[in-house]
C-alpha cells in the first residue's frame, strides 16, 4: 500500500498549523513531569492528524501523544507526535517538528516528519527509500567517530538525579571522542542525521512517538537504528507502551559500532545504575 501521498499531505497540514501558531502560544507542563511541555498547538495538530487518519484509514489503530489511543484491533498502528520539541516551539525556537509513523504489527513500515520552520518534509516507506521533499536521502558509511558530529538528547531525571549524573559521564566521553556534540532535543536532529550532516543521533529516555516516524526514515536512508544498547527495538503490542522507555542509537553501521563500544564500557563501569 502506498502511504507517501497521505504522509506528505498530512504533514504539510500539520506544518501549516505549526507555522501559524509559532510565537503565539502559551504552554503548560504535564502533570507529574515538569520537564514535559504542552501547548494548544499540540492539541490542535494532534486532533487534525487523528481525524485525517480516521477518514483515510478508519480501521487502523492510533497512538497520539496528547489525546491517547484508538484501538480498532488492527495490525496497523499510527503513532503521532504532533510537536516534537514542544519546549523549543513554546519558546519560539525553530528546532521542532511534527511526526507521524506507521507500524504493521511490530515493524515500522512508513513514516515521516515535517520541520515547519525549514519547509522540509522527510518521508519513507519500507523498501522504497527515504526522501527530503523530492530529494533521495542516502548516508555514507565507513566514517570514524572522531570525524563526525553526534547529536545526543538528554533530559534530567528529577526522580533519580544520580541516573542523570551517570549519563553525563557517557556524554563527557562522547564529547571527547567525536568532532562535536549537538542537541536540539527534537526530530531536527534526526533530519540532520538522515542527510549525513550529523554522524549519529542518540537518546536514552524517550517514548514510542519519538521513535516510529524517524526510525523508518533513518533506516531507509542507510542508518542502523536500534535501542540505546544496540538491540532491536521492541514495538510489539504498541497500544500498551505509552509509558515504556524507548531510547535509541541511530548511526551508519561503522559509527554505530563505535558508539556501542563506548556505551558498553560506560554501562559496565556504571553497573550500579542498572541494578535498580
Amino acid at each position: 500500500m502506498e502511504y507517501r501521498t497521505f504522509l506528505v499531505k498530512t504533514l504539510e497540514d500539520a506544518a501549516h498549523i505549526a507555522r501559524d501558531r509559532f510565537g503565539k502560544v502559551s504552554s503548560t507542563t504535564k502533570v507529574g513531569d515538569p520537564t514535559q511541555v504542552v501547548t494548544e498547538a499540540d492539541i490542535e495538530i494532534g486532533s487534525m492528524i487523528v481525524e485525517a487518519i480516521q477518514q483515510t484509514y478508519p480501521t487502523h489503530n492510533i497512538i497520539d501523544e496528547e489525546t491517547g489511543s484508538v484501538d480498532n484491533r488492527s495490525p496497523y498502528t499510527w503513532v503521532v507526535d504532533p510537536i516534537d520539541g514542544t519546549s523549543n516551539f513554546a519558546q519560539a525556537s525553530p528546532l521542532y517538528g511534527c511526526m507521524l509513523g506507521l507500524l504493521r504489527e511490530h515493524e515500522p513500515v512508513a513514516g515521516g516528519f515535517a520541520l515547519p520552520a525549514f519547509h522540509e518534509i522527510d518521508t519513507a516507506e519500507r523498501g522504497q527509500g527515504a526522501y527530503c521533499n523530492q530529494q533521495r536521502l542516502q548516508v555514507q558509511d565507513g566514517k570514524d567517530l572522531c570525524s563526525v558530529l553526534i547529536s545526543y538528547g538528554i533530559e534530567g531525571n528529577q526522580s533519580d538525579p544520580m541516573s542523570t549524573r551517570s549519563e553525563c559521564e557517557l556524554f563527557t566521553e562522547l564529547v571527547l571522542a567525536c568532532r562535536g556534540v549537538q542537541t536540539s532535543g527534537s526530530v531536527f536532529d534526526a533530519a540532520m542525521t538522515a542527510k549525513g550532516v550529523y554522524g549519529g543521533f542518540l537518546y536514552r529516555d524517550c517514548k514510542i512517538w519519538d521513535n516510529v516516524a524517524q526510525h523508518i526514515v533513518l533506516e531507509e536512508a542507510g542508518v542502523l537504528y536500534t535501542d540505546f544498547f544496540g538491540q532491536p527495538i521492541d514495538y510489539r503490542h504498541p497500544l500498551t507502551k505509552a509509558t515504556t522507555p524507548f531510547g535509541f542509537c541511530a548511526a551508519p553501521p561503522a559509527v554505530h559500532g563505535q558508539l556501542q563500544q563506548m556505551i558498553a564500557t560506560w554501562k559496565k563501569q556504571s553497573a550500579w545504575a542498572f541494578e535498580k
